[in-house]
């Protein structure tokens, strides 16, 4: 008897006979898959503890080991370096800044007697406002009975002028105590004058203004009842303003006092105002870790408004230290790496600890020596090539992931053995 043809796929085969042949190599195929499952699952299950699968992920940043570059790679990737050099960094420092009125050209206007207002010559916010001007008109019973008992204090003394001597020094110092009285509560010296000359009692008096400048806070109303001391108008002379910034507390050393700033508005494009550093606030908010410095500009053309936003530039302090390339830093997100040139040729990742920085170098308070020479570009592609042997260094003594050479090079797919094909029997067709 012949050999049973087992190719699905000879010529001899009917359609029927083959269909059946076919199936059974697929059955035969699905069998393997389910092993080939089974047994990984198996594998997997007796992974030990110390090689669980969140210890194949990524290393950390830590881990990173060093790495070795043919001179053809490095060229391939773009790497290149630059030596660590001792710099003094001057930058320009740039703060938003916020005007203000000058706290020391700052008043308060209150009345020093009790009384009652009768009229309000300044009665908005905003008016500019020049000393000695009135402000209001105060009635005030406490002055009304000193102006009389001024006006009586005159006449007693005129009255006694010719008699006794002790007589009219008595009368003389009630006068003397009248206007006194007068000017500690602060009646003006040409109403008393008037009130000694008409001998005529002036209801209301007025309150005025000591100082020259713009009224920022008004507290008072016409007909309101006022108490001494109360305040009833802020004044603020704007002929010079503050601008006070927010800066960030590793930019206060580049801070000095008396530094020349150049300040520019949003609202008066063009214009630049020249100021200085004046004070630097001894706290620094815990919030935002900023810290506020004050500049003081010239202001008498009065286009400086007190809440208007402007831009802070002066040059820092200059500051010695070790400096690299910008480019050269690798920011994990944690902290800062740099790759340092071995002298054998290999690259070691290293933390760093940054300090003030330009736009084109950056200071290195930890971490690098003078001479040192780091790369300046590539250092992303370094960093992946580091972590990855760091990687594959932890996964070697795995069951299943020996990552040596391999014993034998693997067999091509196309070179796999096929089951032989029996001899085609042709007895069948020469008897036709």
């Amino acid at each position: 008897m012949n050999a049973p043809d087992l190719n699905p796929f000879a010529p001899s085969a009917t359609p029927g006979r083959r269909l059946g042949r076919i199936g059974l190599f697929v059955v035969a195929a699905a069998a393997a898959v389910a092993a080939v499952v089974w047994w990984s699952g198996r594998g997997q299950s007796s992974t030990p503890a110390g090689h669980d699968m969140a210890s194949m992920a990524a290393p950390a940043a830590g881990e990173a080991k060093p790495v070795t570059l043919a001179p053809s790679d490095q060229q391939r990737i773009g790497v290149t370096f630059a030596p660590v050099t001792e710099t003094p960094m001057a930058r320009t420092v740039r703060v938003v800044g916020l005007v203000k009125e000058d706290e020391t050209r700052a008043r308060t206007i209150t009345a020093r007697v009790d009384g009652f207002v009768e009229r309000l010559d300044v009665d908005f916010t905003g008016q500019l406002v020049r000393a000695g001007e009135p402000l209001l008109g105060l009635y005030a019973p406490d002055v009304v009975a000193a102006q009389t008992e001024l006006l009586l204090a005159l006449e007693l003394e005129r009255a006694v002028s010719a008699a006794d001597p002790e007589a009219k020094a008595s009368a003389s110092r009630a006068v003397a105590a009248g206007r006194q009285r007068m000017q500690q509560w602060n009646v003006p010296d040409d109403v008393v004058a008037r009130v000694e000359q008409t001998g005529t009692v002036e209801r209301v008096v007025p309150l005025r203004s000591p100082y020259d400048g713009f009224v920022i806070e008004k507290s008072v109303l016409l007909g309101q009842r006022i108490m001494a001391g109360q305040p009833l108008y802020r004044l603020a002379d704007l002929d010079v303003v503050w601008v006070e910034g927010e800066m960030f507390e590793q930019d206060l050393p580049l801070v000095r006092l008396g530094a020349t700033v150049r300040a520019t508005f949003q609202a008066l494009p063009g214009v630049e105002r020249s100021g200085r550093v004046t004070y630097v606030y001894p706290t620094v908010d815990p919030a935002t870790r900023t810290a506020r410095i004050r500049v003081e500009l010239p202001n008498r053309d009065m286009r400086l408004k007190p809440g208007m936003y402007g831009l802070l530039q002066f040059e820092g302090r200059p500051m010695a230290g070790l400096t690299v390339p910008r480019s050269a830093i690798l920011a994990t997100g944690t902290r800062n790496l740099v790759f340092v040139k071995l002298t054998d040729g290999r690259f070691e990742p290293r933390e760093v600890v940054l300090g003030a920085s330009t736009p084109e170098r950056i200071q290195v308070l930890r971490g690098l020596a003078l001479g040192d020479t780091v790369v300046a570009s590539g250092t992303f592609l370094l960093d992946a090539e580091s972590n990855l042997g760091s990687l594959l260094g932890g996964m070697g003594d795995m069951p299943g992931m020996d990552i040596g050479p391999p014993k034998a090079a693997p067999r091509r797919p196309d070179s796999v053995a096929k089951p032989p094909v029996p001899p085609m029997d042709h007895s069948q067709h020469e008897g036709r």
